[in-house]
């Protein structure tokens, strides 16, 4: 049975869940709570929401190095993404993958890929995987402009395109590769324009408006599930944070970031909720209160539990030995 169709209200709350989550993340990373380094999604949550809400539960979805926000519009829980990031056993992975590596089976979604491009060709394995099987299982597929660049990024469109695959490629173009403009590495203007070269559709959206994404994403992905192969859907979007949590930004002006703040998805899709009558300030204020309980909850729930025992250092590691093969 398909999803029922996602209301603006639901994809808002989505939204407003992986802002405060990522907020709330950046604090706990400041405060020395959460070891490693983080890449936040604040800015780009229309896309994760916009796309996600047209996938099914047991849809596949690939992620990258930034990959809180895929997770939670996925449907993974906010508890046992903070533990991970917590490193604590309740984690997702256990505690032994951290902020890059964040994902949930159970919901369909594959611990994310922090090695740039590198989830792309393994989308199309997933996605010849459902079709052998006879499934009707579609898998999404994220990634930066920056991946666009990678050999991998050709192999794996290539694959799905000569086999087509029930996969749709999101690429998330931030205009910038940590900080390389994306006009010093592209001779051409979008990203979507290389689907032609595959045989492929090729879409570009406009992803601040998550309205426009859900649109774009349930044609593709209906696409892949009538099983009629890959789609590239390019969405236009910004970090309104730095690459990672060491970034300073000095690549970017105050001018662009005021230009981009001013188009921010969540005041503005709550804007849009109230002026079309579909809900009201109390209505907006009240999911607020919500997100935060949940958030609050999953610090609680990480801060609460047990970090993994030495003794679990190798579990659920594949080790080869010579001459013994892996083990």
């Amino acid at each position: 049975m398909p999803n029922p169709v996602p209301s603006l209200i639901e994809m808002f709350r989505t939204m407003l869940l992986i802002r405060r989550f990522e907020e709330r993340c950046n604090e706990l990373y400041m405060q020395g709570k959460i070891p490693s380094t983080l890449h936040l999604y604040i800015g780009q949550e229309a896309v994760a929401a916009g796309v996600c809400a047209h996938l099914r539960r047991d849809d596949y979805l690939f992620s990258t190095h930034r990959p809180h926000g895929h997770a939670l519009a996925k449907g993974v829980s906010p508890r046992v993404i903070m533990a991970e990031l917590y490193a604590k056993r309740t984690g997702c992975c256990k505690g032994k993958g951290g902020s890059m590596h964040v994902g949930d089976m159970a919901v369909g979604m594959f611990p994310a890929v922090a090695i740039v491009g590198a989830n792309i060709p393994l989308a199309a394995g997933a996605a010849l995987a459902a079709k052998r099987l006879g499934t009707d299982r579609v898998t999404a597929c994220f990634f930066g402009d920056g991946a666009a660049n990678e050999g991998a990024f050709h192999e794996g469109l290539n694959m799905a395109a000569i086999w087509n695959l029930p996969v749709v490629y999101i690429c998330e173009n931030n205009l910038y590769a940590a900080s390389t403009p994306f006009s010093t590495t592209f001779k051409i203007k979008q990203v979507a324009d290389r689907a032609a070269a595959y045989g492929i559709p090729g879409v570009v959206v406009d992803g601040y408006d998550v309205e426009a994404v859900a649109q774009v994403a349930e044609e593709a992905i209906a696409r892949a599930r009538r099983g009629e192969g890959p789609t590239l859907v390019e969405c236009m979007t910004y970090r309104l944070c730095g690459h990672s949590r060491s970034d300073a930004r000095s690549y970017r002006t105050k001018e662009e970031e005021a230009g981009w703040a001013a188009r921010d998805v969540i005041p503005t899709t709550a804007k849009w909720i109230i002026e079309r009558g579909l809900g009201t300030q109390e209505l907006i204020d009240s999911l607020e209160v919500q997100v935060r309980a949940e958030i609050d909850d999953a610090v609680k729930f990480a801060e609460d539990s047990p970090y993994p025992d030495a003794s679990e250092l190798m579990d659920d590691v594949l080790v080869e030995t010579a001459g013994e093969g892996p083990r």
